[in-house]
């Protein structure tokens, strides 16, 4: 976890160093600050676009921060759990056992009292019991995630719209003025610029998010499928 933290914080830093660079010279030239500097660029964007560009921005960090707590909040060491559960069912039975995963939180914990609460019907029922319920603790796990997935796709693709959209004003300023001289065009272009730019730089940073949080889900899940397997062993040697 505290890799992942420091590898995010370093992409971050270096993410945002590149964006003060390269507004670095207007600064010196305008003597103008980076947030003035960064509003201004907002600004000439466009509101329309850059507008739901920046919501699709809030939405898609609000459900990753969402997710980041919540599978943080999920993670359980399961290598004690099942130790726990183990001298459980030793010394107290399955009442004990139940217990200890009352007491535990996290999707492994639930899913281990699941079983424990069918083993009087079996090793079988208990272990479908354990299947079934792993599969509605996945969903939980996911949820919201292909929100985040969205928003990846819609900030470049509004601002490539954007982009269209400035290109066109362009166009039109120069057959309105008859004239294809620089001064005509540049505000189309610049507009085209920056909408482009603000949605891939959106799709860049909620797929940082995206990306550890999919790489927590595939670890929890694959301590859920572990430690389900240890869970089925233990009901198997304490009905002998």
């Amino acid at each position: 976890m505290k890799k992942v933290v420091n590898v995010l914080s370093v992409t971050g830093f270096m993410f945002f160093g590149a964006i003060q660079s390269t507004f670095a010279q207007e600064a010196a030239t305008e003597s103008k600050t980076f947030h003035q500097i960064l509003k201004e660029n907002f600004i000439d964007g466009g509101p329309g676009f850059m507008g739901i560009v920046l919501v699709a921005l809030i939405l898609g960090l609000a459900i990753a921060i969402e997710r980041i707590i919540y599978l943080n909040l999920a993670t359980t060491n399961t290598k004690k759990l099942v130790a726990n559960v183990d001298d459980a069912l030793s010394s107290g039975g399955v009442e004990a056992a139940k217990e200890v995963c009352r007491n535990t939180k996290g999707p492994v914990a639930s899913i281990f009292y699941q079983g424990l609460d069918r083993v009087d019907e079996g090793v079988d029922a208990a272990e479908k019991a354990v299947v079934s319920y792993g599969g509605v603790q996945m969903g939980l796990l996911e949820k919201n995630v292909s929100w985040i997935s969205l928003f990846i796709a819609l900030a470049p693709m509004l601002g490539f719209m954007g982009t269209v959209i400035g290109m066109i004003g362009a166009f039109n300023d120069i057959a309105v003025a008859n004239d294809i001289s620089p001064a005509v065009v540049a505000g189309g272009i610049k507009v085209a610029l920056l909408t482009t730019v603000f949605g891939l730089i959106v799709a860049i940073i909620l797929q940082i998010f995206y990306n550890y949080i999919v790489s927590k889900i595939d670890g929890i899940v694959n301590n859920m499928e572990d430690a389900s397997i240890q869970l089925v062993d233990l009901l198997v040697k304490y009905k002998k």
